[in-house]
């Protein structure tokens, strides 16, 4: 009898260990993720795979998300940290960056950086690599790299025109999109059959960006020949115009034009005016108008959108150049930026032919 107890007692052991590794672990608290955080990418990045972790540590899952975007890329520092590790691991490029009790991961990401440097948020640590089987670049470390160049054989991993983006605190995985907070906005999972649209609608956006990030990149105190302000520092990332709406899928009028800016950013006005309504709307988010009177013989309004908050009342004055309010992700908006909307005597009209 007595042996047979000893028979049973390992299987048994066993048994326990796994039941606890398998209860799921405690959320990570709020205080202890970085504030502010934003997107690792410019403008309104897409979810193509969320998080999913496995039931137990060594099983197969999904420990990140997924965003669409191009090779070559510009990826951002989701918070203010210190570099934790720049490397390879498994024949991907890898950066991870510290922000005390969590850490965030970036790959495939070739990066300058080294361990040790201090990071902002929104700060610019890398490029996206080529997710396909292999190692690509020679301009992007040389014999090191291997294959012809960022567009052809890749880093290897499952991410394919993606920027995988990770969270940890110690060991432990966590969904990046704690970071986010609840601001409001939606995000969108893409299914298998939508991968080639997101995929076209990622390459456009990152081909506009290097002409958005050259030309028009904005910096507050940059008037145009009406002498109105950029109200925030950051690139255009969506004009104005028809296209295809990011979350309801139809091609709709895009009815003004959307900086790319960290959550947080200030707002501020672009000409001296009045507050003259503000309120939420679900679609529009947190939304502010001014009105600025005449300016070179034209009734301007301005409308902001998607804020946080605003720091100013309906009936009182700005000034140029105030902080009206802070930028947000509020209604329908898939990642931090300004919705800017200008009226030109009560008609409605792209805000960049103005500024």
């Amino acid at each position: 009898m007595g042996a047979r107890r000893r028979l049973i007692q390992p299987p048994l052991f066993v048994v326990v260990c796994l039941w606890v590794l398998a209860i799921p672990a405690p959320a990570v608290g709020a205080d202890r993720l970085p504030t502010p955080a934003g997107w690792p990418l410019s403008g309104s990045p897409v979810v193509q795979r969320g998080f999913d972790p496995p039931a137990l540590a060594w099983a197969s899952g999904h420990r990140g998300v997924d965003l669409a975007a191009k090779p070559g890329q510009a990826v951002l520092a989701a918070a203010e940290g210190t570099v934790a590790f720049v490397g390879s691991i498994a024949g991907k490029p890898v950066i991870s960056i510290d922000h005390g009790s969590v850490r965030t991961t970036y790959e495939p990401v070739i990066s300058t950086l080294h361990v040790g440097d201090r990071v902002g948020l929104g700060q610019v640590i890398g490029q996206l690599g080529n997710g396909g089987p292999g190692l690509g670049g020679p301009g992007l470390g040389g014999p090191g790299l291997g294959g012809p160049g960022l567009g052809g054989p890749g880093f290897g991993g499952h991410c394919h025109d993606c920027l995988h983006w990770g969270l940890r605190e110690g060991k432990k995985y966590l969904d990046p999109l704690l970071l986010l907070g609840n601001r409001g906005g939606r995000l969108r999972l893409v299914a298998e059959a939508q991968r080639k649209i997101v995929k076209r609608e990622a390459e456009a956006r990152a081909a506009a960006a290097p002409a958005t990030q050259a030309g028009a990149t904005t910096s507050v105190g940059r008037p145009g020949s009406h002498g109105l302000l950029h109200p925030v520092a950051g690139p255009v990332t969506s004009g104005f115009g028809m296209r295809l709406h990011p979350l309801l899928k139809i091609w709709k009028l895009h009815d003004g034009t959307d900086f790319g800016a960290a959550c947080g950013t200030a707002i501020r006005a672009p000409y001296a005016g009045a507050v003259v309504r503000a309120y939420y709307n679900p679609a529009y988010g947190n939304r502010l108008f001014l009105s600025h009177g005449r300016v070179d013989g034209v009734r301007v309004e301005t409308a902001f959108n998607h804020a946080t908050r605003y720091l100013v009342r309906p009936g009182e004055r700005v000034t140029r150049g105030q902080v009206i309010g802070l930028v947000g992700r509020t209604g329908w908006a898939t990642g931090c930026h300004l919705h800017l909307m200008v009226w030109l005597n009560g008609r409605l009209s792209n805000p960049m032919n103005w500024l």
